[in-house]
Parts: C-alpha cells; structure tokens; sequence
C-alpha cells in the first residue's frame, strides 16, 4: 500500500488578505450650482362660513369659480390649477363653559402653478382681491432641474479629485488619476420658501415675492488607488 503525502501548504489568512490589497485614498467631493429659480407654486384659497351647511358650500363654491376664471384670464391653465384640499368642519363658541354651535366653516385650495415668477405678487393679489382669503404657502422651483442637478454631480467629482491630489502631495505619493469608485451620496434637496401664512389681508400696493437664489447641492465618495 503506497501513501501519498501532498506538498500543498495552506497560506496563513493574514498573507491572503495582504496580497494585490491596492492602497487607497478615500474622501468626499461637493458640488454647489447657485440658480435664479424661474416658476412658482401657490397654494390658495376660500373659506367660507355658514349657520347652513349648503350656503356656506355654495359661497366657497361661487369664490372658487370666479378665483378659477379670473385665474385663466392672467394665463394660468386650467392644467396649472388643482385642488389640494378641501374640508368642512363644524364650528363651536364656548359660552359660560358650554359649547355653542356657531356654524359650518368650507374651505377650498388650490395649488397654481405660475410660470411667469415675476408676477407671482400680482396673482397672489389678484385672486385675493377676488375672493380668496387663504394664501397657506409660496415655494420656488426650477423647471430645468436635472441640467444643474447634473453640473453640481460633475464639480462634486471634481472637488474629490482635488482632495485626493492634496492628500497624495502631503504625503509624497503618486495618484492614478481615475478613481477606483465613486458612490452618489443622495440628500433631500431644500427649497426657499421664503413667505407662509394662513391668512391674507388685501393692500393696495403690489405684494413684493422675493424668490432670492436657490442652491444645488451634489456629494459623492471616491476612492483613488495610489503608489510610491
């Protein structure tokens, strides 16, 4: 009977994990874009109130349609107008400790949708004047986001290879220029809103909106190879 006994021996985990392990260089980049932001969105409307729920229903209704109209004249669409709420609730006094029904209070808002930024202070004042007594919230937009959304990325990329040159320099070694992996870190991205309220009071000067400048922001991870 022959034994065989194999020259194979086993290389120690600690060797394993050493062998081809590139040193890298880790860090982050950001990417910043200022934009003029060029829509608007509105939310407005009509509260209504009544000791009879259908009057009540039929005031908010009549305000809404003549605010709609009105509306389509300055050159907002019906496809930039919808409905975002709309609710009835009872409404009590308090006398002497008891409650008291007073009424049915009807609101009705709408969200706009304003093309034209800077006439955004004459809409709002406008569909006031016509009967809207809810202004509850103004926020800017920008129609082209993804183009600036898509520079920030490429400045952000640009910030992390900067950062790694830096690193490499200091310590005296020499970097590949192409990263070895980039990673998207992904953030809610704000948005001014720069006027909010719950009720409107009418002026006879125009309301000045200020939309100010909006910043894009992008970040990513990059991890470079380098060698001495």
């Amino acid at each position: 009977m022959y034994h065989h006994q194999s020259s194979y021996r086993s290389i120690p985990k600690s060797k394993i994990s050493s062998i081809d392990k590139p040193n890298v260089i880790r860090v982050t980049g950001e990417g910043k874009v200022a934009v003029q932001p060029n829509k608007a969105e509105v939310t407005l409307g009509v509260s209504t109130e009544d000791k009879q729920l259908m009057k009540a229903q039929e005031d908010n209704a009549t305000k809404i349609s003549k605010i709609k109209k009105t509306l389509n004249h300055l050159g907002i669409p019906d496809e930039q107008i919808r409905t975002v709420n709309y609710s009835i609730s009872p409404q009590y006094d308090y006398v002497e400790g008891k409650q008291v029904f007073r009424g049915y209070k009807v609101e009705h808002l709408l969200l706009l949708t304003i093309d034209q930024i800077e006439h955004t202070g004459f809409v709002i004042d406008t569909a006031v004047s016509n009967g809207a007594n809810i202004v509850s919230m103004i926020k800017f937009a920008i129609a082209d986001r993804n183009q600036y959304e898509q520079h920030a990325l490429s400045l952000a990329v640009i910030n992390a290879y900067q950062k790694a040159e830096t690193i490499a320099g200091t310590i005296r070694v020499q970097l590949t220029k192409a990263p070895i992996l980039i990673t998207e870190n992904i953030r809610q991205q704000g948005e001014p809103i720069p006027f909010q309220t719950t009720a409107f009071v009418k002026s006879e000067a125009t309301t000045p909106i200020q939309p100010g400048t909006m910043e894009i922001i992008s970040h990513i991870t990059a991890e470079f190879v380098y060698h001495y």
